[in-house]
């Protein structure tokens, strides 16, 4: 039976940032045209951690049964490990999930934006088939794309457009700006994983690319929200703290262009998503005073 510090493990916490970010990014554009909200902004925070922590158990369970982390050199994985029985990670994944669809619900009650019931549920889908069920499209090579997509623009504009009704050019800045990192903190791991994910017959955008290109990839990734930094301060000059993600950033890159492999890219993915919750941080602030 795994242990609740396993089962904390199973969250991957270090991806936590790419859910967090985003939602502090939306609330800083929000509160940029005086549209901030804080208990929206709150549950949209519980909304795209719970997403994040079902989409962690999910695939843990999803690779777990199809023997995908059997030679797995990245983080703990419970189902990969035999530390837990893969029917309750399953629960665990429905669990959170469950928990982003009510918060996702109320949310949608207290702004009046009854539409996005349908965006929420295409949220809860994408986090299931990305490495569940027939054909996940995970294993087709779209898991980078979707990352940008979800933890860039739907996170970051839907925070913003409940909140407000409106999307703003910071706001779409700001979404890119998320969506890099969190690419970034993806292809980290999918490099780390091409050696094992290849013999799995996982194809993702790494594995399509190889080394090389991968790695100029996601230095290609992590420069992004840097010129997107320096563009919101045209408009927000305080808005270039922002650069205090940068040396968190620049470690990673470093590991990058200096070839690292396997669990030496584990802390890649820490400082990435470290730069990005810095970023996350320090830009809303500067929307917020300035």
């Amino acid at each position: 039976m795994a242990t609740v510090a396993q089962w904390v493990s199973g969250t991957r916490p270090r991806t936590l940032p790419n859910s967090i970010a985003p939602v502090l990014v939306g609330a800083g554009a929000a509160h940029h045209v005086d549209g901030f909200d804080a208990t929206l902004t709150v549950l949209a925070l519980v909304v795209s951690v719970a997403l994040q922590v079902g989409v962690n158990y999910a695939n843990d369970y999803s690779d777990g049964i199809r023997g995908t982390d059997a030679d797995r050199v990245g983080p703990f994985r419970l189902v990969g490990s035999g530390s837990a029985d893969p029917g309750a990670v399953r629960a665990a994944a429905f669990a959170a999930l469950g928990l982003a669809a009510v918060a996702g619900l109320v949310l949608v009650a207290l702004s009046g934006r009854w539409w996005m019931i349908a965006f929420g549920a295409v949220c809860i889908a994408a986090a299931w088939f990305y490495t569940g069920g027939r054909k996940p499209y995970g294993y087709s090579g779209l898991g980078e794309l979707a990352v940008f997509l979800f933890f860039g623009p739907a996170a970051v504009l839907g925070t913003l457009y409940v909140q407000t009704g409106e999307v703003t050019g910071i706001g779409i800045g700001g979404a890119v700006a998320m969506g890099a990192f969190s690419t970034g903190v993806m292809v980290a791991n999918s490099l780390r994983d091409i050696p094992t994910d290849l013999r799995a017959g996982k194809r993702t955008l790494s594995t399509t690319l190889g080394d090389r290109d991968s790695r100029i990839l996601y230095l290609a990734l992590v420069t992004i929200p840097f010129v997107i930094t320096l563009a919101i301060g045209l408009r927000v000059p305080l808005s270039l703290v922002g650069f205090l993600a940068l040396p968190l950033a620049l470690l990673g890159a470093r590991r990058v262009l200096k070839g690292a492999t396997g669990r030496d890219l584990i802390p890649v993915l820490r400082d990435t998503g470290l730069a990005m919750l810095v970023w996350g941080i320090a830009v809303p602030a500067a929307l917020v005073l300035g």
